[in-house]
């Protein structure tokens, strides 16, 4: 029996992770993260759970990575701590992968297996043919798997490529040749499903950006997502073209361009590459900045610019910014602030929904027609997006003749099994969202969450008194301190009345209770009493803190 079995990124964009088992043999593909979402308050990001991989370690026999995108490799090295198997991956993908490891300061003892196009390798009893797409990522693949009952093909993130001269395209003959020799299931990419027709050409796409950077008199800002290559490239040679020289300010970006050079992924003459301490020196229609924060991430270069603080960069009237990016959902207002902030400096800015200066990585719906048409599974499994992305994919498939009852459409944690007597969705393991909050790692739970949620809304009142341990009696205090919840001339009375709350607390306690009072219940019955005061006198809520002391 083989089962597939996500265990992220089926139900939510990103936290991608899929098993693939056989018997007594488990291979993993992707061991991606997602960012936090408004309600995980603190968290830095999210992982998935690999309870189920945990349970089955001796099954494990390796990590494939399809390409280096966040979503895909976040969480490896929290996955090679805990399950220490060889990797796989492009040139490209594993010098990312260990980039990250080299910022954890991880160094596992493992082994990494560069792979190619049109290569092979062999965990027993699966047979792995990698195959290159086109993605938004250099070094992307999809795959070709040969299992016991039947070939399976997964795509990665693709999209179909426009033309002989596009770099890194999508290999169109090998997805057709896995379709004539027999399909069992494809899964397949659905983060771009609602979209309807195709991706724009990277051609075209680098034609609006150069008239952008051609029309600019002044220095040319243009923010992106770091792990472009292809896009970072476009971006050199219309500075080449324009006459400007090229800064790389953010540490990703450095960091992947110092990469994407070495393997010739990126080239750029020293001559044409200036240190962004230099730009004060070069006449502003001279420069050309690659920068980060396109997604108005607080820390990043372009914020900072934004809000006058980069030491470099000051923006000023005749400055051109290009946000060539699409947003992440979550981080709409994030981008609008930043856009704001450099129009009130000056700049002019374009971005994605006044101009086409971004095209996705991911195939829109005559794309994915296109794979499903050329792989023609028995099966189809839509992967990667969240729920309504994976059913519109699901209907796609039925319109191209897969049968309704063998488009499966499943969330994290559900198994899908093939036999010889074919396929059906059975059952489910249990899966799950670890927050990783600084160097914890899922020691922050929904009450913690919930706790911090107070907090954000309503504040903290501290109680802190002296009480005598023989009589009960109070020897200081009570004494209130808040945060986030103040007591201002306007509600001073809540003090007192406060005050006057906690007194018949302790004094009610005091005399029903024989032998010393009991501490753990008067902070209960202090807690729920102020919750429900101020909750009568002004409808907040904020969370009490009794600090009591026995002397």
């Amino acid at each position: 029996m083989l089962k597939i079995i996500p265990l992220g990124g089926l139900g939510e964009i990103g936290l991608n992770m899929m098993v693939i088992e056989y018997e007594d043999t488990i291979f993993v593909i992707d061991a991606g993260l997602m960012f936090p979402e408004d309600y995980m308050l603190g968290i830095d990001i999210v992982i998935p759970d690999m309870g189920y991989l945990r349970e089955n370690i001796s099954k494990v026999k390796g990590l494939i990575i399809t390409h280096a995108h966040e979503d895909h490799i976040g969480a490896v090295p929290y996955f090679l701590k805990e399950i220490p198997v060889p990797v796989y991956g492009s040139e490209f993908t594993l010098r990312m992968v260990k980039n990250k490891l080299d910022f954890f300061d991880f160094f596992p003892d493992v082994t990494f297996n560069q792979v190619k196009c049109g290569e092979t390798i062999f965990i027993s009893p699966f047979e792995i043919d990698f195959i290159c797409v086109s993605h938004s990522i250099v070094g992307g693949f999809g795959l070709e798997i040969k299992t016991p009952v039947g070939r399976i093909v997964h795509t990665g993130d693709f999209r179909m490529s426009h033309g002989i001269a596009e770099e890194n395209p999508t290999d169109v003959s090998k997805f057709a040749k896995c379709g004539e020799k027999g399909v069992l299931a494809l899964l397949s990419d659905s983060t771009n499903v609602e979209k309807e027709g195709y991706t724009m050409s990277n051609q075209a796409l680098g034609r609006n950006l150069d008239s952008f950077v051609a029309a600019s008199d002044g220095r040319v800002i243009i923010a992106l997502f770091a792990s472009n290559v292809a896009r970072i490239q476009q971006l050199v040679d219309i500075a080449f073209k324009t006459g400007r020289l090229v800064v790389f300010d953010g540490r990703s970006i450095l960091q992947t361009v110092a990469v994407a050079r070495e393997l010739g992924y990126v080239k750029c003459p020293e001559d044409k590459i200036l240190d962004i301490k230099e730009i004060k020196n070069i006449p502003s229609n001279q420069v050309l900045i690659i920068t980060t924060g396109s997604q108005g991430e607080p820390m990043s270069a372009l914020a900072r610019m934004a809000k006058g603080v980069h030491r470099q960069v000051k923006i000023k009237r005749g400055d051109s910014v290009i946000l060539s990016s699409k947003d992440i959902p979550g981080n709409e207002k994030a981008i609008a602030s930043i856009i704001n902030n450099l129009y009130k400096r000056g700049a002019d800015v374009v971005y994605n929904k006044v101009a086409d200066v971004h095209t996705s990585g991911h195939a829109q719906q005559e794309e994915l027609k296109l794979m499903i048409s050329l792989t023609k599974p028995e099966y189809f499994i839509p992967i990667h997006g969240e729920y309504r992305h994976l059913v519109v994919h699901a209907r796609l498939a039925e319109g191209l003749g897969v049968p309704k009852e063998k488009s499966f459409v499943v969330e994290d944690g559900g198994i899908i099994v093939f036999d010889e007597n074919g396929g059906k969705i059975s059952g489910r393991v249990n899966v799950g969202k670890i927050l990783v909050d600084g160097k914890g790692i899922g020691d922050v739970g929904r009450s913690v969450l919930k706790e911090r949620h107070q907090l954000s809304e309503h504040g903290l009142v501290i109680v802190s008194m002296v009480l005598d341990e023989e009589t009960g009696d109070i020897i200081s205090g009570p004494d209130l301190v808040s945060k986030g919840f103040v007591f201002n001339a306007a509600t001073g009375y809540l003090v007192d009345d406060a005050q006057c709350v906690i007194l018949e607390v302790v004094e009610e306690l005091r005399q029903g209770l024989l032998g010393g009072m009991d501490m753990e219940i008067l902070r209960n019955r202090l807690t729920k009493a102020l919750k429900e005061y101020f909750n009568f006198a002004i409808k907040r809520k904020p969370m009490i803190l009794p600090v009591i002391i026995q002397v």
